[in-house]
């Protein structure tokens, strides 16, 4: 049976967002909460992760990240070396980009190298957060599958993304 774990960005995701909607439609799935959600640091957002799937077979784990959950998600998996069934890695933010100034540290650079697991890098052309062509050289490092949803902001609630059934599709893909 498919475990899945949410792995939010800065601050958390709140209640309208599309990540608490795949808590709600989603059998099998839980958040994983980090100790610090305003002024991370990247060594313990990758423990915590570790930490928690330790008590689960990681042939059946998905990973779900958001923005700076995506990096995470690649820091965890370039630091452990485990493998996993996959991870869905949506609008990853460019933490070296001159307008990312956010209090997030050890999180840069990002790693760069392909993961041993299937991923899905899901972005769009007018994230604030990533260019396109940013976020498709990220998918490629990763040997991941890119999946471009056009004009969608940063694909959280201020861009409309609470009910987001097309993401719970690209999750499937996962089985």
């Amino acid at each position: 049976m498919t475990r899945y774990f949410i792995i939010p960005g800065l601050g958390d995701s709140g209640s309208d967002h599309w990540q608490t909607y795949f808590e709600k439609s989603v059998k099998n799935i839980r958040r994983i909460h980090q100790q610090e959600w305003d002024s991370p640091e990247c060594n313990d957002w990758i423990q915590t992760i570790d930490n928690t799937l330790s008590h689960y077979n990681l042939s059946n784990v998905v990973l779900i990240g958001h923005s700076l959950g995506c990096a995470t998600i690649v820091h965890w998996a370039t630091t452990y070396n485990k493998r996993i069934k996959g991870a869905l890695l949506v609008a990853p933010s460019d933490l070296e980009a001159p307008l990312y100034t956010f209090p997030a540290k050890g999180f840069s650079p990002i790693p760069k190298q392909k993961i041993d697991f299937k991923t899905i890098v899901v972005a769009s052309e007018n994230d604030i957060w990533v260019t396109p062509e940013r976020a498709k050289y990220f998918a490629d490092c990763w040997g991941s599958e890119f999946i471009s949803i056009g004009n969608a902001g940063h694909i959280n609630v201020v861009s409309g993304y609470g009910t987001w059934s097309k993401g719970l599709e690209i999750l499937k893909t996962f089985g």
